[in-house]
């Protein structure tokens, strides 16, 4: 998967798109925002919802946040958006008027959600229930993380149910929705017609996002210093995120 690209720094905001129209995608955690010990504990900047919202005018209305956060947790944080947002891992895309694209994220049974909470419970760590599926995170213990996902991969399994692994968390989902799937999703309106994606995040579910806008023409930047990466483009922090954006 990894890009001999990944050190470079990608083109101007204005000029990665090669003449054509820009259309962006844009992780949370970890590329709008700083990564916190828990989900909660997120500061949000200032301005932020403003700025984005700023961005979404300037580019004609092409601008999307992909997020692994339940979009009513999302909105939690940065308020009642107006831009094309997804949910829920791609599996809850909405437009800017918040009328949903398909049908909405399943819950996981009831039997799943009791077993993951019962293993956060006996493990220590937290569990964090969320409209699409459960999440055991282990930032504040890492030695956890072999036994969580062999307990999330092995629950998986029983109940036909999907693992998404990121930094310090591991998801059990619905199967069949991800981060690309919600790239091709908007990039199929007419309101994307013609534009250049980009996708930009740092974690390995945002992977799935990169090589949607990369087969759609477009480019990934990958933010932080992981490396094992199909990204032609990174950029050190959420700080230089913001400052690539303009935001």
């Amino acid at each position: 998967m990894t890009s001999p690209f990944t050190s470079l720094s990608p083109p101007a905001i204005d000029a990665i798109a090669g003449g054509k129209p820009l259309a962006l995608f844009l992780d949370f955690d970890g590329t709008l925002v700083e990564l916190a010990a828990t989900p909660d504990g997120i500061e949000v900047e200032s301005g932020l919802f403003d700025r984005l919202h700023a961005l979404f005018d300037r580019l004609d209305g092409k601008l999307a946040l992909i997020s692994g956060r339940a979009l009513d947790n999302l909105e939690m944080h940065l308020g009642s958006m107006r831009i094309w947002r997804a949910g829920s891992h791609g599996s809850d895309c909405r437009d800017p008027a918040g009328a949903a694209m398909g049908s909405a994220a399943q819950a996981l049974p009831p039997a799943a959600i009791a077993e993951l909470m019962a293993y956060a419970d006996r493990a220590g760590i937290d569990y964090e229930a969320k409209q699409h599926g459960g999440a055991l995170h282990f930032r504040a213990h890492p030695d956890a993380e072999g036994g969580a996902l062999a307990f999330a991969e092995t629950l998986s399994a029983e109940h036909g149910l999907a693992v998404k692994a990121g930094k310090a968390v591991v998801e059990v989902v619905r199967p069949g929705a991800d981060k690309g799937t919600a790239v091709r999703a908007f990039m199929a309106r007419p309101e994307f017609a013609g534009a250049c994606p980009v996708f930009i995040g740092d974690d390995v579910t945002d992977e799935d996002g990169f090589a949607a806008a990369q087969e759609l023409g477009g480019h990934a930047i990958i933010v932080g210093t992981r490396g094992d990466t199909r990204a032609e483009y990174r950029l050190p922090g959420v700080k230089e995120v913001h400052e690539w954006l303009n935001l």
